[in-house]
């Protein structure tokens, strides 16, 4: 147990797991009071020219008082931080706050020295850089803004660590001295910096697990079967290039080799004698912490944990799953799994398969992640079942690589995003996935991905909310509508079932992007090109009327046809559909013809071919490559048994292109002059304080900061989800369900944040009874309307509620009347008059945070039917111009806004404005975790907000803007 130093509490918060440079692991904590030995071990294993450049002179041990003052920290004026392997330092990093003289100072002084020590065997590896993003994130939660440093000349590592990170920094030299000066707010370099940082890092850890030299498999039974003995089979009929080891306590003493597999045999790993680089652990789960320190021990680098027993079978498990996942990040080593299907490569150089697939598959372009094993096996089977080519070439549904996960306690598919983005052997990325364990990050590291090569994704538990028993994931209350949205905005292909994952993904890998949505179709089944033409519809691509060239079609036939497609500059693709013929033909001919008319190069951009085939499974094969060996660079066809699944393939590379071209050239985040960042701050901070006088609403409650109108009245709009004039009340389906914690504004205080950015809310007056109904109207000029704000009447126009285009005292008298003989007292419905806005389409904005995926804008029209539907668009704040105008034309009713039957257009323009201001003020703020606007009438010109409603809250942590660091246990 850590025993606090001197003032506050231990930051339990400050640890964190961090990837190094060379994908080996470490924990950062902060020091306390018992790692007094822990210090003078590391010290003394320190050269003495590292205690020179850290302390400028001879320093060959520490005194008692050094490691009193190295140990014992209030942890906000002095703090150190250690990076930890094993139970051993690595390295450490301190800072001291120091004032305008440089003299020891507390806040609020705003400046820090800060001074690192890293043991020379871990030199180069990036702790110093990681623990820098560390010991600077704590400095900010204190209160510091700028570090100081001094370095020696010749230190040239360290000073090139801190010239490194990206911050805004000065240098000078003085008395032989390197001094230099940084701010610690991040810039956009300096999360470049850490976020290039934290992709390689976790990339060779990757690839350390993909890539060993070396494997024990752990748990190798003496006689055949059992999965340790079927994963070492595998691995030796797979051609493994490296070493192999099977290992199991219960062997014989005397027993050096297992039989027949002819490898050698061990009783422990200790009694291996060369570097094990890769571990896979078929032991029970009780029995796998003695596996994981021996493995640490002996300096295994990463675990392939294929045991069950963990979270998947209830608390104890759970409780077995986070002590897995400490013991061998305290080892620096990754775990995949537990619970794990295994890890295939087949690089020519490797030829890895630590799994249980009884073959390896055929190398190919197709990077595979999966969180099941069971959907593993399938996908495996399948895609080899398509044509996996011959030995000799890369098959049309080839694997590069191979990961599943099981539990993925710890590698997930984050950090195989990050091992495919640069992977040379990788054009294709495919995963399915039961759970985001981290949102924000995923959807960050994707868009990257994305932009070079594509991702495709299936989700399971797209219903039921939550995730596999075994995952161990944040809480998010994101519908699953919202994460399809989010995925594609960030480039993501999100496909609904694994057939189609299988299929869009080996399109992808063998034809080139289309560059636009015209379709080309020919055939010898006039039927066959009609079904697919109406599929190409149904998927919104522009088909062009389909070529029939009858069924006495002759390869010859199909060839002369394609190329002429091809040539043909109104087509950006081609489908061919086949049936089967009567009379000479073989399917290796017309395999042939196709492939050669889709090799000839063409006028233009080269352009996608898939081709439709019904009974004719010879055709796909020898389209695919398998059972010839056709000439090297030969371009493979993917072959489909039903129009609709080419289609839908064909549509997914047609969106992704689309995508691919947009985000070459992004967006931008408008500037607009009249927004009042600094006044919207200082109300929030009023806001969020707890009210101390007598009209305060309790702890957190906050203080009013005014009226929005200036009349001392309470503007009634209400603090729910707004109030709607019109006839459109429904809500149209928010980002997120419920709720949530915060403080919910006054109509007042609501309307004034969002005047301070540019959004004005049309004013509604309270009417309590007729007379102050009229002074209302009277006030507001005529025509009024006259509607309850009580909770339980929002957005029920079936109730009859909302009276509109009252023109005079008599019309606005008898409505209140009707209404309150109707629905029940003045005071039970809150009844309030607001001026007529022009006549337009009703819309919803709304933004909402999720601690797990950031801020959410979403647009919709209001209405009952836009809420059955789920027709409400989503996007990631910020959002810029083009994802604005995006969101708009995404929703099913879109064609309403812009003048659908003879109606005339409304002012989008306006609209796009005002989602801009809003995710402007949602993203400045964090504080505002929720705000809606409905209704937002959007007329021919310009637009009116007649319901607003705002929450605060703390803002949730950005662990997007933090240091990097792995996911907690």
């Amino acid at each position: 147990m850590r025993s606090p130093s001197d003032h506050h509490a231990y930051p339990t918060h400050w640890e964190a797991d961090v990837v190094l440079r060379d994908g080996g692991t470490a924990q950062i904590r902060p020091i306390t009071t018992d790692d007094a030995q822990r210090l003078v071990s590391f010290y003394e294993r320190v050269s003495d020219e590292s205690k020179y450049y850290r302390f400028f002179a001879p320093y060959p041990r520490l005194s008692d008082r050094d490691v009193h003052r190295f140990t014992h920290h209030d942890y906000v004026d002095r703090v150190g931080l250690a990076a930890i392997v094993g139970d051993e330092f690595i390295a450490t990093v301190r800072y001291d706050r120091i004032d305008g003289r440089g003299m020891p100072a507390t806040a609020p002084a705003d400046e820090a020295e800060v001074a690192f020590l890293v043991q020379d065997a871990h030199q180069g590896r990036g702790v110093a850089s990681a623990l820098l993003e560390h010991i600077a994130a704590v400095a900010r939660e204190r209160g510091i803004r700028r570090f100081a440093a001094e370095v020696l000349p010749a230190n040239n590592k360290m000073i090139k660590v801190f010239t490194d990170a990206g911050y805004t920094q000065k240098r000078s030299f003085e008395d032989g001295v390197v001094r230099l000066e940084f701010d610690l707010e991040p810039t956009d370099r300096s999360l470049a910096v850490m976020r290039a940082r934290e992709q390689r890092a976790e990339a060779r850890s990757v690839q350390r697990l993909l890539a060993p030299g070396s494997v024990a498999v752990i748990g190798t039974s003496r006689t055949p079967g059992g999965v340790g003995r079927t994963v070492l089979r595998n691995l030796l009929d797979g051609g493994f290039t490296g070493r192999v080891h099977a290992v199991n306590h219960a062997f014989p003493d005397d027993m050096t080799r297992l039989e027949p597999e002819g490898v050698p045999a061990h009783r422990s790993l200790r009694a291996i004698e060369e570097p094990v680089d890769l571990a896979v652990v078929a032991v029970p789960a009780e029995r796998v912490p003695a596996v994981v320190a021996e493995c640490g021990d002996h300096g295994v680098q990463g675990l392939v944990v294929l045991s069950a027993g963990y979270a998947e079978s209830g608390g104890e498990g759970r409780d077995r799953q986070r002590d897995l996942v400490r013991q061998a990040r305290s080892y620096g080593m990754r775990v995949i799994g537990p619970n794990a299907f295994g890890v295939i490569n087949t690089a020519d150089g490797v030829r890895l398969n630590a799994s249980l697939s009884p073959q390896l598959p055929n190398p190919g372009r197709l990077g595979l992640f999966t969180q099941s094993g069971a959907i593993g096996i399938a996908l495996l089977s399948g895609l080899n079942r398509r044509g996996a080519g011959l030995a000799s070439l890369a098959g049309i549904a080839g694997i590069s690589t191979f990961v599943s996960a099981g539990n993925r306690a710890d590698v997930s598919g984050n950090d195989l995003l990050q091992y495919w983005y640069d992977d040379p052997l990788t054009d294709v990325v495919l995963m399915y996935l039961e759970s985001i364990g981290n949102p924000r990050k995923f959807t960050r590291l994707a868009r990257r991905t994305a932009a070079v090569k594509p991702v495709v994704v299936v989700k399971g538990a797209r219903h039921t909310g939550s995730a596999p028993t075994g995952h161990a994931v944040p809480t998010t209350r994101i519908p699953d509508a919202t994460v399809s949205d989010l995925l594609r905005q960030a480039g993501v292909i999100r496909v609904d079932t694994v057939t189609e994952l299988a299929d869009t993904g080996v399109l992808l890998a063998s034809q080139p992007l289309p560059a636009g949505p015209r379709v080309a179709i020919l055939g010898n089944s006039e039927s066959l090109g009609l079904i697919t033409y109406d599929a190409c519809l149904t998927e919104d691509l522009r088909p062009l009327p389909p070529r029939d060239l009858t069924t006495d079609a002759t390869p010859d036939d199909f060839r002369r046809a394609l190329a002429e497609a091809l040539a043909d500059d109104t087509c950006d693709a081609v489908i061919v559909t086949a049936i089967p013929w009567v009379g000479d033909g073989s399917a290796q001919a017309l395999a042939a013809a196709v492939r050669e008319a889709a090799q000839t190069p063409g006028p233009g951009p080269a352009k996608p071919v898939a081709v439709v085939h019904l009974e004719i499974q010879e055709l796909a094969q020898a389209l695919a490559g398998t059972g010839t060996e056709p000439a090297p660079g030969t371009r493979r066809i993917p072959a489909y048994p039903a129009a609709e699944r080419a289609v839908r393939a064909l549509a997914e590379a047609v969106r992704y292109a689309r995508w691919r071209e947009q985000a070459a050239e992004p967006g931008r985040v408008p500037e607009y002059d009249d927004i009042d960042e600094a006044g919207a701050a200082a109300d929030i901070q009023v806001l969020l304080a707890p009210a101390d006088g007598p009209g305060g609403d309790g702890p957190g409650g906050g203080a009013s900061v005014g009226t929005a109108d200036g009349t001392g009245h309470d503007v009634a709009v209400g603090t729910g989800p707004g109030v709607a004039v019109g006839t459109g009340e429904a809500t149209s389906g928010g980002a997120f369900d419920g709720p949530g914690p915060g403080v919910e504004l006054s109509a007042a205080d609501t309307q004034r944040l969002l005047a301070r950015y540019g959004v004005s809310v049309l004013p509604a007056l309270p009417a309590p009874d007729p007379d102050a109904a009229v002074r209302a109207a009277e006030r507001l000029g005529f025509p009024v309307a006259l509607k309850p704000t009580a909770p339980q009447l929002r957005h029920r126009a079936d109730l009859g509620g909302v009276r509109l285009e009252l023109g005079s005292e008599a019309e606005l008298r008898r409505a209140y009347a009707e209404l309150t003989d109707y629905l029940g007292r003045p005071e039970e419905l809150g009844l309030v008059v607001q001026r007529m806005a022009p006549r337009g389409v009703d819309t919803v904005v709304r933004a909402a945070i999720d601690p797990a995926a950031g801020a959410v804008l979403s647009f919709g029209l209001a209405g009952a039917p836009s809420e059955l539907l789920g027709d409400t668009a989503h996007g990631l704040v910020p959002v810029t111009g083009r994802d604005a105008a995006e969101l708009i034309r995404s929703i099913r009713t879109a064609p309403l806004l812009f003048g659908w039957r003879g109606s005339k257009p409304v002012d989008t323009e306006a609209l796009e404005e005002l989602l801009l201001r809003v995710s402007r003020l949602v993203d400045d703020h964090p504080e505002m975790v929720a705000v809606d606007l409905e209704p937002v009438v959007v007329a021919q010109h310009g637009l009116s907000v007649l319901g607003a409603s705002a929450r605060l809250a703390p803002p949730p942590p950005r662990t997007d803007l933090g240091p990097r660091h792995m996911p907690a246990y």
